[in-house]
């Protein structure tokens, strides 16, 4: 259906407008002659509205004749129709040409690259490879051998569990997975001991198989054994074994930062300058002075590429620039009001590397004044589980 819409536009076509008392023996006229009519609506019982291509209009207005129907062209759509209104502008058909034959070309090549990720990959780092690799801005579609580009960037990067790429129209999209990192893991045919992967105090040691190296309420540093992957009996001697256990262990978190009373810090003004360019490929036009009204600003870019369709895009890239004011002023903080500031910066770190603050028994707050300054250091104290498998070789 859509095929045949489209190729009524480019052989040209009419709106119609069909009066009489037999609508429905003119439809199935049409039908059984084979004259395609789409969008076709009634109004009333006598009226019926449809469109129809040029060259079976003749045959349309014999069927009207037949049974006596009344028809009228209302409105004459197509290419047809607008190449003869525009065919005495010479200049237009020109313009009008080189549009359709630079679509054409640059339909061949590549304008674009989107980069689908978790956003833990840095993309900027992806876009160099793959350029490296032949696949960028400007690079023409035939000559980029996908296979080969993900084979190099597979073995290049041990951080990519799997990478695709699928060019559509201008664009390339790049889908990528991130590989986890998975520790060393112990067959379970093996023997192994659990050392301590982290430094803090045994709250919780519940050994299933192996013997316990520590107690509850031992400190145990980075590779301190906490079950021996061994058992020891009266009349069987020792035997190894795989050790398993459940541990969980006082852990110490830690931030420390230094503070100065007197600061410089930047306060918004609320004055802003947007600048605006056109990037043509590799070619820029300005629309603005590069310098700027302000003198101390923060700076913000962004663009957008021009496309036709989703994934039509053109060598054409709009970009906007704005520039937000800025002053700087002295502020002296009162020790108070220095240390609160400080205590909540710290504080936000720590619960971001924390994967459950409802762990945290306990919070310790420490500050060292010095001249002009002072120290502070926040220390969470957390339960987490501790321990990891290793190996015994004989």
């Amino acid at each position: 259906m859509f095929l045949k819409v489209i190729l009524s536009y480019i052989l040209g076509y009419v709106k119609i407008k069909v009066e009489g008392y037999y609508i429905e023996r003119f439809i199935n006229i049409c039908n059984n002659k084979k004259i395609f009519l789409w969008k076709v609506k009634r109004d009333k019982s006598t009226i019926m509205y449809a469109r129809v291509r040029i060259n079976e209009f003749k045959n349309l207005r014999d069927v009207a004749k037949t049974i006596k129907c009344r028809l009228e062209i209302e409105e004459k759509k197509g290419l047809p129709f607008f190449l003869n209104k525009y065919k005495k502008r010479k200049i237009f058909a020109i313009c009008l040409l080189s549009i359709v034959l630079m679509l054409t070309i640059t339909s061949n090549y590549i304008w674009n690259i989107e980069i689908i990720s978790d956003g833990t990959i840095n993309e900027d780092e992806i876009i160099s490879m793959l350029e490296q690799e032949g696949l960028g801005i400007g690079k023409l579609k035939g000559k980029i051998d996908t296979k080969r580009v993900i084979n190099n960037i597979r073995l290049n990067r041990s951080d990519i569990a799997w990478i695709g790429i699928n060019i559509e129209g201008t664009n390339a999209k790049v889908e990528i997975i991130k590989s986890t990192e998975k520790p060393q893991i112990v067959a379970e045919d093996e023997y192994c001991s659990i050392v301590s992967d982290k430094e803090g105090i045994i709250t919780k040691i519940n050994a299933q198989n192996g013997t316990l190296a520590v107690n509850v309420g031992d400190l145990v540093r980075v590779g301190t054994p906490l079950v021996s992957g061994w058992l020891e009996g009266k009349y069987t001697g020792i035997r190894y074994v795989h050790a398993r256990a459940d541990i969980e262990a006082k852990v110490w978190h830690t931030k420390k930062e230094k503070a100065y009373y007197n600061q410089v810090i930047s306060v918004p003004t609320g004055n802003k300058e947007n600048k605006y360019s056109i990037n043509f490929n590799n070619f820029k036009i300005n629309f603005y002075k590069r310098v700027s009204n302000f003198e101390n600003y923060d700076t913000i870019n962004e663009s957008k590429k021009v496309k036709l369709f989703s994934n039509f895009y053109l060598p054409i890239e709009l970009k906007k620039t704005t520039n937000y004011e800025y002053e700087q002023k002295q502020v002296t903080y009162t020790e108070e009001e220095l240390v609160n500031m400080t205590v909540s910066k710290l504080e936000e770190e720590l619960n971001s590397e924390i994967e459950d603050t409802n762990k945290i028994v306990n919070k310790q707050v420490n500050t060292y004044g010095n001249e002009g300054y002072i120290e502070v250091e926040v220390i969470y104290e957390v339960i987490e589980k501790i321990g990891t498998e290793e190996k015994i070789i004989f």
